[in-house]
């Protein structure tokens, strides 16, 4: 009988509920990829979209799997694959869903692990830093900036405000006040969203907004516009009505990649420079579980599934 892995699945649109663990086949690798044994997946608030039905062409086909930001070792190497063998220790994205023991993925989505990286970080950090890094690209920002973020104690947040900083911009947060001395320790200025956030971001920077970022998707690009004085330097990659405002949207892409930003990130924090708070770790077969806080709002850091 064939070496079996374990993978959770879900073959209808629904709640966390329709989250459920198969027996499978190895996956093989074809050219150009290479079969990880996982050790964590991330979990973020787009898997849990992607299996609500939020997106109604995802997944492509029945049974799906959930994830793609991976960290583990190189099992199996596929044709053309020259940066890696059979014992590395890797994060990136998978190409076949993450939650699972196996998974497939494309050699160029991939970084070595530094030995500084738990598997939870490592496992962390691929989707938010490759965020991070392409939105602060579309924004143009530049050391001297202030750049607003909004929603900005979750897991992009947490790495957006740390890389803008390290860049040499002022960075102003919206996030619940018990999040407030979270996001000071990541120096950043907190502020509380909500009614008369314009006044309150004014007081932090009388010298204007140059940029700002929706991470909420919660209706606040109004308020952004009015901060920055227009749509040209207002993001969003998580509000479907951007275009009802002129605001560009990011869901990220091949054309929106920014070359090298993984391998940059994980040398980032590998050296301490980026912190990536892991909130909860869960077992692989508490996949549901995980759905359900991310989808409760206020988490702060990221959620990672662990497969041993």
């Amino acid at each position: 009988m064939p070496e079996q892995s374990t993978a959770i699945v879900f073959t209808e649109h629904g709640g966390p509920e329709v989250l459920h663990p198969v027996q499978r086949d190895l996956p093989e690798p074809g050219p150009g990829q290479l079969r990880i044994r996982v050790k964590a997946a991330g979990v973020n608030p787009f898997d849990t979209k992607v299996r609500a039905g939020a997106f109604p062409s995802m997944p492509a086909a029945y049974p799906a799997v959930p994830g793609s930001d991976v960290a583990g070792v190189v099992d199996a190497v596929g044709p053309e694959v020259t940066e890696f063998a059979i014992g590395d220790e890797v994060l990136g994205t998978a190409a076949t869903g993450s939650y699972a023991t196996h998974t497939l993925a494309t050699a160029g989505k991939l970084t070595g692990k530094p030995a500084e990286l738990d598997w939870p970080t490592a496992a962390g950090l691929p989707g938010v830093a490759t965020t991070a890094y392409r939105v602060l690209a579309l924004l143009e920002v530049k050391a001297g900036e202030t750049l607003l973020v909004d929603g900005a104690a979750g897991g992009v947040g947490t790495f957006v405000v740390q890389l803008a900083r390290e860049r040499g911009l002022t960075v102003i947060g919206t996030a619940s006040e018990a999040n407030h001395a979270y996001l000071r320790g990541l120096g950043t200025h907190p502020v509380r969203y909500g009614e008369g956030l314009v006044e309150r971001v004014k007081e932090l920077a009388p010298q204007g907004v140059d940029a700002a970022l929706d991470l909420s998707g919660r209706g606040g690009l109004p308020t952004l516009l009015a901060l920055t004085g227009g749509p040209g330097r207002v993001l969003t990659i998580a509000d479907g009505q951007a275009a009802d405002f002129g605001v560009r949207a990011s869901w990220g892409g091949p054309a929106e990649e920014v070359p090298g930003a993984l391998s940059d990130a994980t040398a980032l924090v590998a050296a301490g420079k980026i912190k990536l708070p892991i909130t909860r770790t869960y077992p692989l077969t508490e996949a549901a579980a995980a759905h359900r806080a991310s989808e409760g709002g206020h988490v702060r850091g990221k959620l990672v599934l662990l497969m041993d």
